[in-house]
């Protein structure tokens, strides 16, 4: 069922009401957490949205992951050795095993990589691994891998979610309806676009989860969310919760925020392959039409910074001297004007073209596209926008299927996700060049910082990229959003990570 917005005096009228004490009841070990929209994929092979990737990092385990610095640290694999920089021997953690019961050795390791670079597989992440010439696995507890030439991106890669061999390969693509891990949580119970049930590991390698369970609730509407959370049947929401809504939740004894810097990037995406958009000049126009500090202070509420590419000020291989685009109407205009799509009645209503603008049914996003709509009109670009539920909408960006959009990426470390985005070959379901993105320039750059293991080489060829991609505008940057979690001030332990993952709930709990 489609929830609605809840009027506003009508919520206004239920905030001034005492909490409710009658909320969904949850015992001392279970989390309920909020989500905007589903999953996509609990089969981290083809997983790419934020949702599918939270709930994943519970239930899986790579051979090493991240930390909260962004560090490469253990994690299926104890240790490992790079004797040159084509190979690298990883010695895999004896007695661990599966949420199945099935123990975990190298053949699944060998297995999960050849699945995804399988071309039948279809995998979105068979790029990342491209470089892989052969894996040897000389026994149950130790996995070699042969790159065909140096990969410097190679081990950040290795984080993906390792799946059991012999369930996998039984289930074929069923296996995202019944997944099966190594992580701290195991999937238990799922009602698909509702709620997903994990139940703690107590076998995990990690060691047991303070938590019994964590629930992931489906709640669509940002309004719903915000009740939910304050009458204490959801505990917390990450990046969940409305601008708007964070003044209350700051005055609530019962709640606690946490705010911090994020790496997590919205833009504006073009369909380069449109009669219209395929001009840089219009892509330029568009960009200098965005208000972005007008977006940042009065819907957002301050919590974003104005973005300029891909990076965030927090990546080691951040360019802070790229081209940027300050909202400059005038400019617009003529930019317009030079591309060959002049004002057809000078002041008068007019457009000089119209856009369809996509974007998913969050009340947020749908504000903010309404905002946008404003801004270009000013120029005389007119604006049409269609919002979808979560499923539609990103089957349309993936297939093409658009003019403009607007999303985020999210959880941003190595910076070989150019690689992922705008390389040639990333056209999707290879990859995520959703714009149909050409410049053999860029190709040849990011397959050398793909080869280059120097990290100050590295930094040149990507500072040149960012240089490029800030000329020829497949995207229009708009923000890094901050990271807000709002939570129930009984959970204790949870970090907030710039990535914007949940791996702490692993140490979190819920005080009685």
């Amino acid at each position: 069922m489609r929830s609605r917005p809840i009027p506003l005096l009508l919520l206004l009228s239920i905030l001034l009401l005492p909490a409710a004490c009658g909320g969904r009841a949850v015992s001392s070990g279970a989390l309920v957490v909020g989500i905007e929209a589903a999953p996509t994929s609990l089969d981290p092979r083809y997983a790419t949205d934020a949702v599918s990737e939270r709930i994943n990092g519970l239930i899986y385990s790579g051979l090493v992951r991240l930390d909260a610095k962004g560090r490469v640290v253990p994690g299926l694999a104890r240790s490992w050795e790079i004797p040159d920089p084509r190979t690298y021997r990883f010695h895999l953690r004896r007695n661990v095993s599966f949420h199945d019961g099935t123990p975990l050795t190298a053949a699944d390791i060998r297995f999960t990589f050849e699945s995804i670079l399988d071309p039948a597989t279809a995998s979105p992440h068979r790029s990342t691994f491209e470089k892989i010439e052969r894996i040897e696995t000389p026994d149950p507890w130790t996995v070699i891998f042969i790159l065909k030439e140096p990969f410097a991106p190679f081990l950040v890669g290795l984080t993906m979610g390792i799946v059991p061999a012999r369930t996998a390969r039984r289930l074929g693509k069923g296996f995202a309806e019944h997944p099966v891990g190594t992580g701290p949580f195991m999937l238990v119970h799922r009602e698909e676009g509702d709620s997903y049930t994990l139940k703690a590991d107590p076998d995990y390698f990690g060691g047991p989860p303070k938590l019994e369970k964590v629930v992931f609730r489906v709640i669509p509407d940002s309004t719903v969310r915000f009740l939910e959370l304050r009458k204490g049947s959801v505990q917390l929401l990450l990046n969940g919760i409305e601008p708007d809504y964070l003044p209350l939740v700051r005055r609530n004894p019962e709640l606690r925020t946490l705010t911090g810097p994020g790496v997590n990037y919205s833009y504006i995406g073009f369909n380069l392959t449109d009669p219209i958009l395929k001009h840089r000049r219009v892509r330029e126009a568009i960009a200098h039409a965005v208000d972005r500090k007008a977006i940042i202070r009065y819907l957002l509420k301050g919590t974003a910074r104005e973005a300029t590419g891909l990076l965030s000020p927090l990546n080691w291989a951040y360019n802070g001297s790229v081209k940027t685009f300050d909202y400059d109407p005038a400019k617009s205009r003529a930019l317009l004007d030079k591309a060959g799509f002049t004002d057809p009645d000078g002041a008068g209503p007019k457009m000089r073209f119209t856009l369809t603008f996509k974007t998913s049914q969050d009340e947020l996003r749908k504000r903010i596209a309404a905002a946008l709509q404003q801004q270009f009109r000013k120029v005389g670009i007119g604006m049409t926008i269609r919002s979808y539920e979560w499923g539609t909408f990103y089957g349309d960006i993936k297939s093409g299927n658009f003019q403009l959009y607007t999303l985020s990426w999210v959880g941003i470390t190595e910076p070989d996700i150019y690689y992922y985005i705008f390389h040639s070959s990333n056209i999707p379901p290879r990859g995520a060049n959703r714009g149909r993105y050409k410049n053999p320039e860029i190709d040849r750059l990011l397959e050398a910082g793909r080869r280059e293991t120097d990290p100050a080489k590295r930094k040149r060829i990507y500072g040149r990229v960012q240089e490029i991609l800030a000329r020829d505008l497949p995207y229009v940057s708009l923000w890094y959003y901050d990271n807000v979690a709002v939570f129930s001030k009984r959970l204790h332990g949870f970090v907030l990570d710039p990535r914007g993952d949940l791996f702490s709930l692993k140490d979190a709990w819920i005080a009685k």
